[in-house]
C-alpha cells in the first residue's frame, strides 16, 4: 500500500514551489486535489510555449498524479464549499501573500476551528514572521538574498548568475513536504493538527552549507568557484578533446586513483599538491597540468579508464541526453503520462523509491474542473446542487 493512502491534502498552490510539494505527496499516495481559481486556473496554463497538443508543458510536468476542480473563492459560496471540504481533508497547501486567505474568510484559525486536526503548510518567499513577511516570493530574488547567486558562476569578475534551475522554488516544496509529513506524525501522536511554514529565502540557505561553514569559521565570503568546490580539490569539470567532463577526486583516495589513472603518480611527490590543504591552495596550477593531460583523448576513452580505475567521474549531459542515460531509464525518472487533452507527454519520475510501499501509478495532470463534479459529489454535494453552482459560476 502507498504509504500516504487516505491522506486527503487541498492544494491552493500554483506554478512551482506548492505544486512541487503537493506532487511528491501524490506520489506517496496521498489523494491531492488541486484547487485552481477562476477564470483561469493555474499561471503555469498559460506558460507558453512549449505545449503538447495545445496545452502547457509547465503544468503538465508539475501537476500529474492530482485531482482538479476549479472553484470560485471571491465567491461566499465558494468559500462555503471550501470549508465542506475542509471537515474531511488532512492537509491544506498554499502559495498565497501573507494574509489572502485571512481575507477570503479561510484562515487557519477558521480551519482549525471547523476541523482540529488539519495541516496548513504555508510556502511564501520568506516566512510568515520577519521584516520581509509580507513581500511576494520568486526564485531569482531568493537566489539573490540567499546568497546562491553570489556563489554561482565563474568568478567574482563575471556577472551574477542564477542556477539554471529554479532552485528555490522546488526546494521549498519539497522541504514543505517534509513538513507536512513530520506534522502527520505529531498528529498521529497527539490527535493535534498545526501550521508549517517554510520559504524560498531558507529554501536557498540550506544550500549554502559549505559556504556557510566557511563564512561562519573564517568572517569571509567564499565567491563563485565555477565547476569547482569549496573545500576539496580537484573536484570539477574538465575538457577533454572532443567534451567536458566531470571528476570527483574530493579526498586522498580518489587523488591517487586520478593519478594512476592519468599515470601522473610524480604529482604526489610534489608537495603543492600532496594534500587536499596544498591543492586547494595551489589550484590554478593543478587544473592547468590536469587539462594537458585531459585534452589528449576524448570523453568516452577518459570516463571509460576512470569506471576501472574506481574514479568517480561523468559526462555532462543535456537535459535530452539525460532523458536517454540508461540509469534515468532504469530508475524510471522520465515517464510518460497521459493528459485528457494533451494526450501522452513526459513527466519527471518519482525520485523516491520503497523495499515495501508503494507509489501511485502516475496519471495525468488534469484540465480545469476535470474532476469538480466527482470531487464535489464525494463532499457530499448532490447533482442539482453541483448544476446550480455550474450555472452561477461558483464551479467550472
Amino acid at each position: 500500500m502507498a504509504s500516504l493512502k487516505g491522506i486527503r491534502v487541498l492544494e491552493m498552490a500554483q506554478i512551482m514551489a506548492g505544486p512541487t510539494c503537493g506532487l511528491l505527496l501524490a506520489d506517496l499516495g496521498a489523494e491531492v486535489i488541486k484547487i485552481e481559481k477562476t477564470p483561469g486556473g493555474d499561471d503555469t496554463r498559460n506558460f507558453l510555449p512549449p505545449d503538447v497538443n495545445g496545452i502547457s508543458a509547465a503544468y503538465l510536468m508539475m501537476n500529474r498524479n492530482k485531482k482538479g476542480i476549479a472553484l470560485n473563492l471571491k465567491d461566499k459560496k465558494g468559500v462555503e464549499i471550501f470549508k465542506t471540504m475542509i471537515k474531511n481533508s488532512d492537509v491544506v497547501l498554499e502559495n498565497f501573500r501573507k494574509g489572502t486567505l485571512e481575507k477570503l474568510g479561510i484562515g487557519y484559525d477558521t480551519m482549525s476551528k471547523i476541523n482540529p486536526k488539519i495541516i496548513l503548510c504555508e510556502i511564501s518567499g520568506y516566512g510568515r514572521t520577519g521584516p520581509y513577511a509580507n513581500k511576494g516570493g520568486f526564485d531569482l530574488v531568493a537566489q539573490g538574498m540567499s546568497g546562491l547567486m553570489s556563489i554561482t558562476g565563474e568568478d567574482k569578475n563575471k556577472p551574477p548568475m542564477k542556477v539554471g534551475a529554479p532552485l528555490t522554488d522546488i526546494t521549498a516544496g519539497l522541504l514543505a513536504a517534509s513538513g507536512i509529513l513530520a506534522a502527520l506524525i505529531h498528529r498521529d501522536k497527539t490527535g493535534e493538527g498545526q501550521k508549517v511554514d517554510t520559504s524560498l529565502y531558507e529554501a536557498g540557505i540550506v544550500h549554502t552549507y559549505w559556504q556557510s561553514a566557511i563564512a561562519g569559521a573564517t568572517g569571509v565570503s567564499p565567491g563563485p568557484l565555477g565547476s569547482a568546490h569549496p573545500l576539496t580539490a580537484p573536484y570539477q569539470a574538465f575538457k577533454t578533446k572532443d567534451k567536458w567532463i566531470t571528476i570527483g577526486a574530493s579526498n586522498q583516495n580518489t587523488w591517487l586513483m586520478l593519478l594512476k589513472a592519468i599515470n601522473r603518480q610524480d604529482l604526489n611527490e610534489d608537495e603543492k599538491f600532496s594534500t587536499n590543504s596544498s591543492r586547494k591552495e595551489n589550484l590554478n596550477e593543478l587544473v592547468e597540468i590536469l587539462n594537458n593531460e585531459f585534452i589528449k583523448k576524448p570523453s568516452q576513452e577518459w570516463l571509460k579508464i576512470f569506471d576501472e580505475n574506481g574514479l568517480p567521474c561523468g559526462p555532462i549531459n543535456s537535459i535530452t541526453d539525460m532523458f536517454k542515460d540508461p540509469q534515468t531509464i532504469e530508475r524510471e525518472m522520465i515517464i510518460e503520462v497521459n493528459n485528457k487533452k494533451a494526450g501522452p507527454s513526459k513527466a519527471v519520475g518519482m525520485p523516491i523509491k520503497f523495499s515495501k510501499s508503494k507509489t501511485e501509478k502516475s496519471k495525468g495532470a488534469p484540465d480545469l474542473g476535470e474532476h469538480t463534479r466527482e470531487i464535489m459529489q464525494n463532499f457530499g454535494y448532490k447533482d442539482e446542487e453541483i448544476d446550480d453552482f455550474y450555472n452561477k459560476k461558483i464551479i467550472l
